[in-house]
């Protein structure tokens, strides 16, 4: 029995690990071909985007795998069938049931792996990613002058070079504007030829020019209106210019700390926790402060401000026509003030509310991210298992197919639930457990399906039903 259950783990674990990192691999493609853009031509060292690179699929594990799971406890009980081994297990007496119970207890291991994962080292993961992907996107490109285009990459100047000879050093033709005085086009430098070098630490350009003329405009002191050109010519003339802009810069990771995708389930929870009662004072407060300030509201038992007098029988029932007309435009227009000023004050506090709840209800749904993730490992493992002992094909063709739409279907209940809990159409424990709601069943019924030898994709026995229901109702 333990040679059965040995053999039957290393059947798993071999497409399990192959299909895991294939999913990683396919998920981290699709990462780099929708941030391209923001990688290409900014110089970044091999270190960073090895390091992006690693935390991004660390992110990806959440996807990866509950497919693998799928694919692969499908792929091994489709050779055991399809080598006929399952029939030689169940003739020996051993039932499909105790065939499945090393994987049974390894799904249960990798489900209670999983969630460790979600709630100590995915936080972190993602911590990483993205300050590295702002920090990416934020960094400029990488510090490159063309031949016969305008440069504006160095803050405050631009700069053309006619020809770049072939040392990458050496330049002719040269045309540098000067912008730090924010006056224009009035400073402006040409040579015939140079050279341009970085310094070793790569925090300056050393541009040396030779032949050339320096031309300035300044404004006449006498006269606002008239212009003073200043021409200077040289043979020799250096220039330094500062290039720590195209040094990427770390930003401080305690800043995105308090997001919640940064958290793990305690965290999430005393900030749910805080946020509940951030919530409840800032509107008891503004209760407090609406009564206060609008006194014509009172509660029906509140009798501190009630008078003796009746004013509908005291004054006229048309009230305005107790004033004098210039009176009236002024009670009417200090009214419609107090209307408007109400209501800004009503919308305001609305829309804090409702950014708070949705606040709210992002950390929920995160927190029951957390248990989803091994909750769909262990569902998905009872789904693929019964099923390839039904289908009996293994390899990476009719179990491929199955897996992925299965695994489709699943992560599109799973996107849909995300955003009707984030919307606010379903709560947070209903839209992130609606996709193991609809698959637990469907693996409850394929697991007793199999372990029954029931013929549930035999089609003589589903022809044989049909035909009998036919004749039932003839």
């Amino acid at each position: 029995m333990k040679k059965i259950y040995v053999l039957i783990i290393k059947s798993f674990l071999g497409p399990f690990v192959l299909t895991f990192f294939i999913a990683l691999f396919i998920l981290l493609m699709q990462f780099l071909w929708k941030w391209v853009d923001e990688l290409v031509g900014k110089g970044l060292e091999w270190n960073i985007l090895t390091e992006l690179l690693f935390y991004a699929s660390a992110t990806f594990v959440p996807l990866a795998l509950p497919l693998a799971i799928l694919l692969s406890s499908l792929m091994t009980f489709g050779n055991l069938g399809e080598n006929n081994e399952l029939v030689a297990m169940k003739a020996a007496g051993i039932s499909l049931r105790k065939i499945m119970m090393p994987l049974i207890f390894l799904s249960l291991l990798t489900g209670v792996g999983a969630f460790l994962f979600s709630n100590y080292v995915l936080p972190v993961a993602n911590l990483k990613f993205r300050s590295i992907l702002f920090d990416v996107r934020q960094q400029k490109l990488a510090f490159n002058i063309k031949a016969g285009i305008y440069y504006n990459g160095i803050d405050g100047y631009v700069i053309r070079v006619g020809v770049k000879e072939k040392d990458e050093k050496t330049i002719r033709h040269v045309m540098i504007y000067d912008h730090i005085g924010r006056t224009g086009n009035s400073n402006l430098t040409i040579a015939d030829s140079g050279r341009m070098e970085t310094t070793p630490d790569q925090k300056y350009l050393l541009v040396t020019l030779y032949h050339g003329t320096n031309y300035d405009d300044m404004a006449d002191r006498s006269s606002p209106y008239k212009m003073t050109m200043r021409r200077t010519a040289f043979e020799k003339e250096e220039r330094r210019f500062d290039l720590s802009a195209f040094a990427m810069t770390r930003t401080n990771e305690d800043l995105f700390k308090r997001h919640y995708q940064m958290l793990n389930i305690q965290q999430l929870q005393k900030a749910i926790d805080s946020l509940h009662k951030e919530t409840q004072q800032r509107s008891q407060s503004y209760s407090n402060l609406f009564i206060r300030n609008y006194t014509f509201f009172r509660p029906v038992d509140d009798t501190s401000y009630r008078t003796e007098t009746d004013t509908m029988k005291a004054l006229n029932p048309d009230f305005l026509s107790n004033f004098p007309p210039q009176e009236r435009i002024k009670i009417v227009e200090s009214a419609l003030n107090a209307a408007r000023n109400l209501r800004i004050g009503i919308d305001s506090q609305n829309a804090y509310l409702e950014s708070k709840n949705k606040l709210i209800v992002a950390h929920e749904i995160e927190w029951h991210r957390k248990f989803t993730l091994s909750f769909a490992c262990i569902i998905l493992f009872f789904i693929g298992a019964p099923l390839g002992a039904i289908i009996r094909k293994g390899g990476l063709g009719l179990p491929l197919v199955v897996s992925v739409f299965l695994f489709v279907m699943y992560h599109i209940l799973s996107t849909t639930g995300f955003k009707y809990a984030q919307q606010g159409v379903m709560t947070a424990f209903t839209g992130m457990w609606l996709a193991s709601a609809v698959f637990l069943p469907i693996g409850i019924l394929l697991t007793f399906k199999a372990t029954s030898d029931s013929p549930i994709l035999d089609m003589d026995s589903w022809k044989k039903f049909f035909a009998k229901l036919i004749h039932i109702k003839h």
